[in-house]
C-alpha cells in the first residue's frame, strides 16, 4: 500500500508541493475555533466570538469560488499570492485588535477580509495533481492522499488550537494559523513546475460558472448534505459527553471520527477499483447514511466511540470519489472553480447543520442534534438520488487500472 503512494510523491518531485499543502492547510482546523477561544477570553462574549467566527467563515464561503475563476484565469501565484497576503496581515490584525480591547465592532472587518482571502487551499492542491498525473488510477490514489490530509489536519489543529490555547495564550491558535499560512503558502507558491497552465481566455466560450452544470450542482447539493451531518456532529457529540458528565471525551469521539476517515482513505486509495467511480460515490453516500442512522442507537461513550469510527470509515472515499468526478465533468480551464464549490459546499453545510441541531438539542437534549444528523445523512441521499440521471450520464466512465508512472 505504502509504495503506490510513494510512487505518486516521487513522481516530478510531487511531495514538495504536497507537503506544503498540508502546512497551508492548518488553519482550516484552527481558525474558527482559535477566533472564539481567543475573542471568549479577551471579551467575555461567546456571542461575540461565535459571530467574528461565523463571518469569517460565510465570507469565506461566498468568495472562495470567485478566487478560484481568478485562479483558472490567471494562475494560482497571481491570485493567491496577494490573496493570501492579505490574509495574512488580515488575522494579524485581528490578533492585535482583540489584544488591545478594541470596540466589539471593530473585529469583523479584519476577520472578513481574512475569510475573503482564504480561498480553497485544498482545491489548488488537487488542481496540481491533475495536472500531472493523467491516469485515472493515480488521480484516485492522489485525491485520497489529500483527503487523508485533510483528516490528518482536523485531527491535530483543533489539539493544538485547544491545548496551547488554554496552556499559553489564547490567541496562539491563531498565530500558528498565521505562520502556517504564511510559510506554507510560500512554499506552496513556489513550485512553479506543477502549477497548472494557463488557459487562454476566450471570449467566445461560455462564460457562466460551473455550478451551473447539473453534475456539479448534484456534488454540491449532496456536500452540502454531508457538511450538515458533520456540523451536527460537533455540536452533539459535546451535548453527548456533557450529558454523561464527560464532556472532556467530546473531543476524542470527533478525532475517532477522522482517524476512522484518514485510514479508510489512505486503504481505499492504495487499490484499484473496477467499478464506475459513479456507483463507489453511491454507495459511499449511502453507507454514510446508514452510520448516520446509528448514531441515536448509542448508549454510552464505548457504543458512541464504535458508531463514530466506523461510520467515519465512509468518510474519505466518499470525498475523494466526489473530486473525482469534479475532475472528470469539468473542463481544466474551470477545475480550480469547480473543486472550490465542493469545499464551499460543505462549509454551507457544516453551518447549517450546527444551526439545526443547536436549537434540536436545546429542546430534546443530545438526542435532538444525533436525530438531526441522521435525517442530514438521509437527506443527503435524497439529493444524490434526485440527481443521479444527470450524474450517471456526466462520469459515464469505465476505471482502468493504474498504468507505470511516466
Amino acid at each position: 500500500m505504502l509504495g503506490t503512494y510513494l510512487d505518486i510523491l516521487r513522481y516530478r518531485q510531487s511531495w514538495k508541493f504536497s507537503a506544503a499543502g498540508l502546512i497551508l492547510r492548518m488553519p482550516m482546523s484552527m481558525v474558527g475555533l482559535s477566533t472564539i477561544l481567543m475573542v471568549r477570553a479577551e471579551y467575555g462574549n461567546y456571542t461575540l466570538a461565535g459571530a467574528v467566527s461565523a463571518v469569517a467563515i460565510i465570507v469565506m464561503a461566498l468568495c472562495a469560488p470567485i478566487l478560484a475563476r481568478q485562479v483558472d484565469r490567471h494562475g494560482q501565484l497571481r491570485v493567491m499570492g496577494p490573496a493570501w497576503t492579505i490574509s495574512v496581515l488580515s488575522m494579524s490584525a485581528l490578533v492585535a485588535a482583540v489584544i488591545m480591547h478594541a470596540p466589539a465592532w471593530t473585529l469583523f472587518i479584519p476577520a472578513a477580509l481574512a475569510g475573503a482571502t482564504w480561498g480553497a487551499p485544498g482545491a489548488l492542491v488537487r488542481s496540481r495533481w491533475s495536472t500531472i498525473l493523467h491516469k485515472p488510477g493515480q488521480l484516485q490514489t492522489a485525491y485520497a492522499l489529500e483527503s487523508a490530509v485533510d483528516e490528518f489536519v482536523y485531527i491535530v489543529g483543533p489539539v493544538l488550537a485547544t491545548v496551547l490555547g488554554t496552556a499559553v495564550h489564547p490567541a496562539t491558535g491563531l498565530i500558528i494559523s498565521i505562520a502556517s499560512l504564511a510559510v506554507g503558502g510560500a512554499l506552496f507558491l513556489s513550485r512553479r513546475d506543477s502549477e497548472p497552465a494557463i488557459i487562454p481566455y476566450d471570449p467566445s466560450a461560455p462564460r457562466e460558472s460551473v455550478i451551473r452544470k447539473p453534475v456539479v450542482l448534484v456534488m454540491a447539493a449532496t456536500y452540502i448534505g454531508m457538511g450538515m451531518t458533520f456540523g451536527a456532529m460537533e455540536v452533539s457529540m459535546v451535548s453527548f459527553t456533557e450529558e454523561l458528565g464527560t464532556p472532556a471525551l467530546g473531543g476524542i469521539l470527533l478525532a475517532l471520527f477522522s482517524i476512522g476517515s484518514l485510514t479508510a482513505a489512505l486503504v481505499y486509495g492504495a487499490r484499484t477499483w473496477r467499478r464506475p467511480t459513479w456507483q463507489l460515490f453511491v454507495i459511499g453516500v449511502i453507507a454514510m447514511a446508514i452510520g448516520m442512522s446509528l448514531f441515536p442507537l448509542a448508549f454510552n461513550v464505548w457504543t458512541m466511540a464504535i458508531v463514530i469510527l466506523i461510520t467515519g470509515l465512509t468518510c474519505a472515499p466518499t470525498m475523494t470519489n466526489v473530486n473525482v468526478i469534479i475532475q472528470q465533468s469539468v473542463s481544466p480551464a474551470k477545475l480550480t472553480e469547480g473543486l472550490t464549490w465542493m469545499s464551499t459546499s460543505i462549509s454551507l453545510g457544516v453551518s447549517l447543520g450546527t444551526a439545526v441541531a443547536g436549537p434540536a438539542i436545546d429542546a430534546i437534549g443530545a438526542s435532538g442534534g444525533l436525530f438531526t444528523m441522521s435525517g442530514a445523512g438521509w437527506a443527503m441521499v435524497v439529493l444524490m438520488l434526485i440527481g443521479l440521471p444527470a450524474l450517471r450520464k456526466s462520469t459515464a466512465d469505465t476505471p482502468t487500472p493504474p498504468l507505470p508512472l511516466d
